[in-house]
């Protein structure tokens, strides 16, 4: 079994989603009392909040998560994972300076939104992911266009998780709300709904949303799977 190599933190809440995902699914898929082979390096969430949203330093912010998974590499990961969507602005840079590969969510959400059949998703998440090119790039290779919310639902979903989700707290208002502006972007032809804020599959099961919808954690954590058994 290879060994899983986790960047956390951005939040702890997601994070230990991942850790129990990846254990379950490894007990699943081997019996008995398996777990996964991990290491973990968290990274300070509010160091980050600082670079990124404080001081609006994203170089700042990408050396915090270089220095993490270069980490993680050293205690002995076979590939890497960031255990939140957003920073998966930063993989450009930082792929490139591993010697150990890269495991992208947005890859993983990609071969799971082809097998359904779909072309056509919308895309949740906080402002950087939603407003940002990676998913796009990655889902245009696979023939899937990219939707986002309007500005008033990208405000509401972010602010959601930055005010609640990250802090743990999951509220049956905002479960409601979030499926709201899901409603309207399914009005506009999304087939589909990427769940791409790792925090917002712990507020929103697939069975609460009207349209198809696709888990980044579990999807990615699947894919991990994958490749620590293969």
């Amino acid at each position: 079994m290879k060994k899983i190599g986790l960047v956390g933190g951005l939040s702890w809440v997601s994070t230990a989603d991942y850790y129990k995902r990846l254990n379950v699914l490894t007990q699943e898929r081997l019996g008995g009392a398996s777990s996964a082979r991990i290491v973990l390096e968290s990274i300070d969430r509010q160091a980050y909040v600082d670079a990124v949203i404080e001081r609006r330093d994203e170089d700042a912010a990408c050396a915090l998560l270089l220095e993490a998974a270069m980490a993680v590499e050293r205690a002995g990961a076979d590939f890497v994972l960031f255990t939140a969507n957003d920073v998966h602005r930063f993989v450009p840079a930082i792929a490139p300076k591993l010697a150990v590969a890269f495991l992208h969510i947005a890859e993983a959400t990609a071969q799971a939104i082809r097998e359904q059949g779909l072309s056509k998703v919308a895309l949740l998440g906080v402002r950087k992911t939603m407003e940002g090119d990676f998913y796009p790039e990655i889902f245009s290779q696979h023939g899937i266009e990219t939707m986002i919310p309007n500005e008033n639902g990208r405000a509401y979903i972010h602010d959601r998780i930055y005010d609640e989700l990250v802090h743990d707290i999951f509220r049956d208002e905002t479960r409601e709300g979030c499926n709201a502006v899901i409603d309207t972007v399914a009005a506009r032809g999304a087939q589909g709904v990427v769940l791409a804020c790792t925090e917002l599959p712990l507020l929103l099961g697939p069975e609460q949303i009207a349209i198809p919808s696709f888990s980044t954690t579990e999807l990615h954590c699947r894919a991990a799977i994958d490749r620590a058994l293969g």
